[in-house]
């Protein structure tokens, strides 16, 4: 992997950073669990990629329209089987020590990119430590073939109608490979270079990657939207730095103190004084989002509904969500949030009841209660402000019933691999919608086809709930898909799936001299459009 920045450099190319106002400085939550999108569905690498890599389509920055991007324009035929896209002319790709490339952007890197998924034969598809758990959840099911026409145009096949296939393409897994570059590494005998050194056609480059500590970009000068006189779109300042920092008390430290411009997944409690604070503006807004338990439905206790049901009564969540969101959140009972079109707002949350828990837990034959693990998520995230103290306080509530459970942990690219693989007994998780479509997190983390692929956390498989998902998620007709969308929370709710916890706001503190910052709440935030005032 190229590492250029040293752990030791690391505070002097901060001040430096700040210092100089061609470099914007980013302090970020966590480290990327992959510099390859294709491998991820976690907002920590969406924010890298989204810098790197563009997509066919993409969403408005700030925004919840979808716009053209790699493409610059598409059809889709009568039977809403087949969408043909255009792409754009003349859209250079970035270079490193190791490739220089000799062509432009073509058909033959879209084909390369979802071949490399497709493909179980493909000489890509096994490169890397990952999988492709977005792809495989949310296209696959319905994705026939991906066909080059010519250069610039491609056309993707469906088995059925797929109403937000367009919300899909948009997301950063989707992200556009250069099957140049792979090629070249494949020849050099380095083929997972792909996955460790990007290559993107995006409006910053890549430069340097050390895990804990930074992200670094440059401003890629050849981007397509330069030409095009899209200055939203495009690099305002020559370096973009990632300063990631684990603790948000410390990322606040650093905004306040001048250390990096802007702060990601601050504390709650925070928010009083940065509102105070004259050198900061913060920005807030609703996020689409979904925290929850989730019950590992492949490990007993769990494939009971009784005890799910009773652990979720044990819960005081209305307590929970005043201590650990202070103001930010919520409580919520369905699974589609308000700010969707969807939602139901006639799911009642279960009331804290524990002496109904105890009887539950006795009906089951658990009348003593038992002992189990419970993972609290490592990151601060604006669905999950504290992992740690909502553990702590399900723990409490928990063992009033009988139920002993040992809160753990682990670092979060290694608590994304393990929940995706089913280790856990029940494990904090959460998801943010990435595309303004019901059917994203709901096909993502709750269908029988996301068990397999690792999305969905709970291992809980209900045949009727994925039957009148893939039809709501195919009809075009928004009230029949509204409707359905209605039913299968009801389902969800009723077979106590999970304990969801609230609906969120997010809110990120930003420096005055910081300009042109928009948050962005589907997929990864973009920092370009950013500029800074001298």
């Amino acid at each position: 992997m190229l590492c250029r920045t040293t752990a030791a450099s690391f505070a002097l190319l901060t001040m430096m950073s700040v210092a100089s106002a061609e470099t914007l400085v980013v302090c970020t939550e966590a480290s990327p669990d992959f510099l390859n999108p294709q491998f991820s569905t976690a907002n920590t690498s969406f924010d890298v990629a989204a810098q790197i890599y563009d997509r066919l389509v993409g969403v408005e920055r700030g925004g919840s329209k979808i716009i053209p991007g790699l493409a610059e324009s598409w059809s889709v035929s009568d039977d809403g089987l087949t969408y043909t896209f255009k792409l754009r002319d003349g859209v250079s790709w970035h270079s490193n020590r190791a490739f220089t490339p000799t062509r432009p952007f073509n058909a033959d890197d879209v084909v390369f990119t979802f071949q490399r998924m497709i493909d179980k034969n493909h000489p890509f598809h096994g490169v890397g430590r990952g999988s492709y758990e977005y792809y495989e959840g949310l296209v696959a099911p319905f994705l026939k073939s991906v066909e080059k026409v010519d250069d610039r145009t491609i056309r993707f096949v469906l088995k059925e109608p797929q109403a937000a296939l367009l919300g899909a393409l948009s997301v950063e897994p989707m992200s556009i490979l250069s099957a140049e570059y792979a090629d070249a590494m494949q020849k050099a005998g380095t083929p997972d270079q792909v996955n460790q050194v990007p290559i993107g056609t995006g409006p910053f480059s890549f430069v340097a990657y050390q895990k804990d500590a930074t992200v670094r970009f440059k401003r890629f000068p050849q981007y397509w939207g330069e030409a095009a006189g899209l200055s939203d779109r495009t690099a305002q300042v020559s370096d973009l730095v990632f300063a990631i920092t684990l603790d948000p008390s410390i990322r606040y430290a650093k905004v306040k103190a001048g250390e990096c411009h802007i702060a990601r997944y601050p504390n709650p409690g925070d928010l009083a004084s940065m509102k105070a604070d004259s050198n900061l503006n913060v920005q807030s807004g609703t996020i689409a989002d979904m925290s929850y338990l989730a019950f590992n439905n492949q490990k007993k206790p769990f494939d009971d509904r009784r005890v799910r049901e009773a652990l979720i009564h044990a819960v005081n969540l209305p307590a929970l969500v005043e201590t650990v969101y202070q103001g930010t959140g919520t409580p919520t009972s369905a699974l589609i949030p308000p700010t969707l079109w969807g939602h139901s707002d006639e799911l009642k949350l279960r009331e804290y009841d524990p002496e109904k828990a105890k009887k539950l837990l006795a009906e089951a034959g658990f009348p003593d209660g038992f002992k189990t693990t419970l993972w609290a998520i490592p990151v601060v995230r604006a669905y999950m402000p504290n992992g740690r103290r909502a553990a702590e306080l399900i723990q409490a509530d928990w063992a009033k019933v009988g139920v002993q459970a040992e809160i753990m942990t682990y670092e979060w690219g290694e608590y994304l691999k393990r929940t995706r693989q089913g280790e856990h007994n029940v494990a904090m998780s959460g998801s943010t919608w990435d595309y303004p479509d019901p059917s994203q997190i709901l096909s993502l983390s709750w269908s029988c086809d996301a068990v397999n692929t690792g999305g969905n956390r709970g291992r809980w498989c209900n045949k009727e709930f994925s039957d009148k998902l893939a039809r709501a998620n195919s009809v075009s007709n928004q009230e029949e898909r509204t409707k359905l969308y209605l039913e299968v929370q009801k389902i969800f709710h009723d077979d106590a799936a999970s304990l969801l916890f609230a609906n969120a706001q997010a809110f990120t503190p930003v420096r005055k001299e910081v300009s042109g910052y928009k948050m962005h709440f589907f997929g990864g935030q973009p920092f370009y459009g950013v500029s800074l005032k001298q």
